[in-house]
């Protein structure tokens, strides 16, 4: 099968989600591909710029995904359900990927273009919802974040060994309301946490504006 770049950018992603950032390599996207490692620097010129290409697919597919839950919302939606709608995408969408949130997180010091977009978008629902030109960047930067997190922590590792029965009684015993904050289903949690940033938001907003 001929070598493109979009061949080396799936295997670069399956590598990536068996071995993480240090167990990419060119050569290692070369063996999976069955491929010679000098072939790939046609197509993609080191490790960075497979990364770089890695993290702005993320980011295009969820800009994508961003794009059909607007879509699907009712015309008199406030700013509110937009900036939901956009940031359950983005969630639902890295998190497709082993490794997506870090990969996400990277993409704008690349200036990607699906990164910037997902950006351009958001900080557009702002400022239409009267949210002051200057604290926008900081109001869409807080959501992106919060949502990079949250997923960060999603896909991070569980331990390896298995804690002691009478450590995790402990544990509940000495910090019961974390135990039972941690409880929550993750979908909702989710949507309560942006329930909070999106009222935070609204403070921002002159009387008038406010829901």
């Amino acid at each position: 099968m001929k070598l493109t770049a979009d061949r080396i950018i799936d295997a670069g992603m399956a590598v990536f989600a068996e071995s993480g950032y240090h167990g990419l390599s060119m050569r290692r996207v070369a063996e999976r591909l069955d491929a010679h490692a000098g072939s790939l620097y046609y197509h993609v010129p080191n490790k960075a710029a497979l990364l770089q290409l890695m993290a702005d697919r993320v980011a295009r597919q969820a800009y994508d995904a961003g794009t059909e839950a607007l879509a699907a919302l009712d015309a008199s939606s406030g700013w509110q359900a937009r900036v939901t709608a956009q940031t359950v995408a983005l969630r639902r969408s890295i998190r497709q990927h082993p490794g997506g949130a870090i990969m996400f997180a990277d993409s704008p010091k690349t200036l990607s273009p699906g990164a910037l977009s997902v950006m351009e978008r958001l900080l557009d629902t702002l400022a239409a919802a009267g949210v002051p030109a200057e604290q926008c960047g900081t109001a869409a930067d807080t959501v992106l974040s919060h949502v990079t997190g949250y997923v960060l922590q999603e896909q991070s590792e569980p331990p390896v060994v298995p804690p002691d029965p009478e450590a995790v009684a402990a544990l509940h015993r000495r910090f019961p309301r974390t135990v039972a904050a941690a409880a929550h289903d993750q979908d909702g949690q989710f949507a309560r946490s942006l329930e909070l940033i999106c009222a935070g938001i609204a403070t921002l907003l002159p009387p008038a504006e406010r829901p």
